[in-house]
């Protein structure tokens, strides 16, 4: 059987964006058990409450929900454990160093299979306040509403 290519994406975190200031974006490997891997492959996970976290030099993935694969025996998975990151030393380091700042955390913008391997889209972001979030909703509403009367004045000749 050939190797997969491409990327596959099981899950995104639609509500990241609207919550948080994305300061950096890395991607991340995941240690997975057998029936998880499974699980994702049909396409089932869910990002919402997600985050990570480092603890003893090492990153983990903490309350991302990968449902129990159906077919599963007793040797199934807990649905919410922790899973460890796959990341390079420095960059542990160095998200350690920016964890510590005040404000800032590490949350997962997607979850995807690259080349048969799973892989996580972590995000080192800071949280906006309400006032943000409309400033930013009301910028692509008058973003979409020129467009939409460009758009329409091209139409009109």
């Amino acid at each position: 059987m050939p190797r997969e290519r491409g990327q596959k994406v099981v899950a995104t975190n639609r509500k990241a964006r609207h919550d948080y200031h994305i300061e950096d974006v890395y991607e991340a490997g995941l240690v997975l058990s057998g029936t998880e891997v499974k699980s994702l492959r049909a396409g089932r996970a869910s990002l919402v409450d997600g985050f990570a976290s480092v603890e003893n030099g090492e990153a983990w993935l903490e309350n991302v929900h990968i449902p129990e694969y159906l077919q599963g025996t007793w040797n199934n998975h807990n649905t919410r454990r922790k899973r460890k990151l796959l990341l390079h030393r420095d960059e542990i380091a160095k998200l350690a160093g920016k964890i510590k700042e005040s404000g800032f955390t590490l949350i997962p913008l997607s979850l995807y299979f690259k080349d048969g391997r799973a892989k996580v889209e972590l995000a080192l972001a800071k949280g906006k306040r309400e006032y943000d979030k409309r400033q930013t909703l009301k910028e692509q509403q008058d973003k979409r509403e020129a467009d939409r009367a460009m758009s329409t004045k091209g139409k009109d000749w």
